[in-house]
């Protein structure tokens, strides 16, 4: 316990890695060049409209979340999401369908054409792949379920999670569970009806049936729980320049109001963007830094407006819509925030959050800002039936918004996975490592956890 752990970077995935490490009573550091904790988990609240830049909710695939809420003592804070926001919209022909959450549904809904229903029975029939690794998800999902179903389905649910291309997304890398239905059980239906009762077993949920989470002043109040736990083992406004090996331990240098710093740790965890991590290791490790660097992050912008609920013309009766790129428009979709969580706007009002750009149309932003936002804001208003202008308007533009698990991203694993067999003491995480989600990266620290923990007994 004496040994000394570095975690660089305070997002959520290394202030939950850092918990349990001090949990257990490791000594460790965290270092966060922001003057804030939690990355891209940013809360606002402006004239009782409350937003959330980054992840907007959380759901609950793991008993580790309700461990940490526990540990957090943040269950009066904690809420879940209404009853109202269980509904899904898909834009077709400029109108919002309900996406079929049943078999019942399924039959009956205008998303799907007869013969993409007919088409669907044939999945249990399709055999696997040769070259699952290297197959782009919009590969699988026409080979499996037929073209229609990726254009109404599959395209605005990957613009919604990643905010990608699923031309490109790797569906091993970016939907592992999904390529496992296959490699496992031989198909999707097969897969998902055997998959259900393992994890039964394990205690853990479906992305799909698991409950939506997030606190009642926003997603940001999980991040600041954990580092005031933290206390001073979180160190703000320190810019990590590099990690390098030197007398058997590693020496982390940081910048501070530009004064260097060193600090010496026996394990260094990065939990920051790769892009910004391979900047730090390239003194250890040319070839990891290339590999880091060839991560795509698309910028993304979140737009959040604010309207009279009496302009509203249609019912607000669900989680909000997601738009296929076949549907040519300048967004990629909305949450009607103020139907999914309370409080998220003033009585009598709505609050929705709107994504811009993305992978599918990183170009968006080479036009003038101000002309592209009233472009979204007026097709948005179309779709939504609403008269006049929004009361509310607040932006926020990510550069480097998701990770892009795209087509080979295989072998950036394959090359971190070996760097840190090569240089035991270094461990690389974060959402570009298993996962994006919020839920994703909760269980992934734990995943860190253990290999510290690993390290030291084998030390």
């Amino acid at each position: 316990m004496n040994k000394e752990v570095i975690i660089i970077g305070a997002g959520i995935s290394g202030l939950t890695t850092a918990h349990w490490l001090n949990k257990e009573g490791y000594k460790i550091k965290v270092i966060e060049a922001n003057p804030y904790v939690g990355g891209s988990m940013i809360s606002e609240e402006i004239d009782g409209y409350l937003i959330d830049y980054g992840p907007n909710s959380g759901l609950e695939t793991s008993t580790l979340i309700k461990t940490l809420i526990d540990d957090l003592d943040l269950k009066k804070e904690f809420i879940y999401a209404n009853k109202e926001g269980n509904k899904r919209y898909i834009l077709k022909n400029n109108e919002l369908i309900p996406l079929p959450m049943n078999p019942k549904e399924f039959v009956s809904t205008k998303l799907f054409s007869a013969k993409a229903k007919l088409r669907l029975g044939l999945e249990p029939f399709i055999g696997k792949s040769n070259d699952g690794y290297y197959q782009s998800i919009s590969e699988f999902v026409i080979r499996r379920l037929g073209r229609e179903f990726l254009d109404y389905a599959i395209n605005p649910f990957v613009a919604g999670v990643y905010a990608g291309n699923p031309d490109r997304l790797s569906v091993k890398s970016a939907f592992p569970k999904l390529f496992a239905l296959e490699e496992k059980y031989g198909g999707l239906i097969k897969g998902t009806i055997k998959g259900a009762k393992e994890r039964k077993k394990r205690g853990e949920e479906s992305k799909q049936s698991a409950a939506m989470f997030s606190f009642k002043k926003g997603m940001a109040t999980l991040p600041f729980a954990v580092a005031q736990k933290l206390g001073n083992k979180v160190l703000l406004n320190a810019e990590v320049i590099s990690v390098i090996k030197r007398n058997g331990k590693f020496t982390v240098s940081y910048k501070i109001e530009n004064k260097t710093n060193e600090v010496s740790a026996d394990i260094v965890i990065s939990t920051v963007p790769a892009y910004i991590a391979a900047k730090i290791f390239t003194g250890i490790d040319k070839k990891a830094s290339e590999h880091l660097k060839q991560i795509y992050y698309p910028p993304v912008q979140v737009l959040y407006l604010g309207y009279d609920k009496k302009n509203i013309s249609r019912n607000l009766d669900g989680f909000g819509f997601l738009i296929p790129a076949n549907e040519k428009k300048k967004f990629l979709g909305a949450l009607w925030s103020s139907v999914i969580f309370d409080n998220r706007a003033p009585e009598n009002k709505a609050g929705f959050t709107l994504f811009i750009g993305g992978a599918r149309s990183p170009e968006l932003f080479k036009i003038n800002n101000k002309k592209l936002v009233t472009e979204v804001i007026k097709e948005f208003q179309e779709i939504m039936k609403i008269i006049g202008e929004p009361e509310f308007v607040k932006t926020k533009y990510w550069e480097h918004a998701i990770p892009q698990y795209n087509v080979g991203y295989i072998e950036h694993l394959k090359y971190f996975e070996n760097f840190e067999i090569e240089n035991p003491g270094i461990i690389f995480g974060g959402n570009y490592i298993g996962g994006i989600s919020v839920g994703d990266c909760i269980k992934s620290s734990e995943v860190l956890f253990r290999k510290v923990s690993n390290m030291f007994k084998e030390k």
